[in-house]
């Protein structure tokens, strides 16, 4: 595909989670169809007729294995990233050049055996860990590196622990 090609391809909508924990640690794993040590929050696609908040819960419950959350935030507006050329006219069968995502902040109401990532019978993940929110845009894939820095912008100051500032104890 040529580059005059992809600059008419449409953004495929999307959303995505950051998944906090009590102390404040974002959920993070590593797909099991990227080379290298790579690390991403869940996110997926809207389905037709589906609102974002609806497809984020459903691609927790799909990717993660679990509905143990609440909403605390969505991003202001979309946040988008272009595909490398080596995906191009590959991921989504070559009908959109990258995604433009809604992103929701959400607290994981559970404990951590709730996560299950063979839950749908279909893993696209194969670990996951909590980390803080600052390491996110080291861990992801470097196309996707500019989305992640906006996103840590607009909601670091959301990954907190629960009950106090940055460095206290979560409350009891």
């Amino acid at each position: 595909m040529t580059p005059p090609d992809t600059a008419s391809l449409p953004y495929r909508k999307g959303v995505g989670a950051v998944l906090l924990n009590l102390q404040g640690k974002v959920f993070v794993a590593r797909r099991n169809d990227v080379s290298g040590d790579h690390w991403q929050m869940p996110q997926g696609g809207i389905d037709k007729g589906e609102k974002p908040r609806q497809a984020v819960l459903r691609e927790l419950a799909e990717e993660i294995g679990t509905e143990r959350c609440e909403i605390i935030a969505k991003s202001a507006g979309w946040v988008c990233y272009d595909l490398p050329d080596d995906l191009l006219g590959k991921a989504w069968k070559g009908r959109y050049r990258g995604q433009k995502q809604r992103w929701f902040v959400l607290r994981f109401t559970g404990e951590d055996r709730d996560i299950d990532l063979e839950a749908s019978g279909h893993a696209e993940f194969s670990d996951w860990k909590w980390v803080d929110i600052e390491e996110l845009t080291e861990l992801i894939v470097p196309f996707k590196r500019k989305a992640y820095e906006s996103i840590v912008a607009e909601f670091r100051h959301l990954a907190l622990p629960r009950g106090g500032s940055k460095g206290q104890r979560p409350a009891p």
